[in-house]
């Protein structure tokens, strides 16, 4: 192979690893059960959340999460009759992770995985829904 096409096949290989997408960090964790009964928690404002691959999720206002568990970062909400799902190379069903008020991250059940965000969002909750 020429140098001109071995620069040209080594430009479209970076360029092809740049325009892939990061994987989801994940840390491996082990959901436990709530100690007191399910709770829910209602979002009161659309919270746009900007993920370490790039992309941007919203947890849509109004949308309602159920207490599931607990792990150490915090108290485990299911979404209630809809599907949340955070995006990198894949596509992975997320539940919010919430402590003090604020997101720290989601919980990926179908792989036991928990996902922190970079830095904790305050989480817009409506009045009487409270973590």
């Amino acid at each position: 192979m020429s140098t001109p096409n071995r620069r040209f096949a080594a430009i479209l290989a970076l360029a092809l690893v740049a325009g892939c997408a990061a994987e989801v960090k994940v840390k491996p964790a082990q959901l436990a059960p709530l100690q007191q009964p399910a709770s829910e928690i209602v979002v009161a404002s659309d919270l746009p959340v900007r993920l370490s691959t790039g992309y941007t999720r919203t947890v849509p206002q109004r949308s309602r999460w159920r207490a599931s568990g607990t792990l150490a970062q915090g108290t485990v909400y299911q979404p209630v009759n809809t599907v949340f799902a955070i995006e990198g190379r894949h596509m992975h069903e997320a539940w919010l992770v919430v402590r003090g008020g604020a997101l720290q991250g989601f919980w990926l059940p179908g792989e036991n995985h928990y996902s922190p965000l970079g830095e904790p969002l305050s989480i817009p909750l409506e009045e009487g829904t409270r973590p």
